[in-house]
């Protein structure tokens, strides 16, 4: 291979690589900015109590957490909603949301 082919595969590998790294950027830059709209939304639903206890769940279990998000997002959006949901009224969604545990007794014969 010649120098000047060698040089110019450099400079097509190095353009490429820009590019990507300009999408990559791109698209971090889309998924902030849903995540802000997402937060806009939820401060409109939610009451700060029920903010507080959707957080600590996030904590405990993210994707429950963005389940329910999702969920309040979209019957707001779909005018579903009378009013903004209380902390009592989410902690009831949490519990209707949350799967039920078997309880396993083993007995020993």
């Amino acid at each position: 291979m010649e120098d000047s082919e060698l040089e110019a595969l450099r400079q097509k590998r190095m353009a490429e690589m820009q590019q990507g790294g300009q999408q990559q950027s791109e698209a971090k830059e889309r998924a902030r900015q849903i995540e802000v709209q997402k937060q806009a939304m939820l401060r409109q639903i939610l009451t700060p109590e029920a903010r507080d206890r959707l957080s600590n769940v996030r904590v405990a279990n993210p994707e429950m957490a963005n389940m329910v998000e999702m969920q309040l997002i979209q019957l707001a959006q779909s005018g579903r909603l009378a009013g903004m949901i209380n902390d009592s009224m989410l902690r009831d969604i949490l519990v209707k949301v949350t799967p039920q545990r078997r309880e396993i007794t083993i007995e020993r014969r």
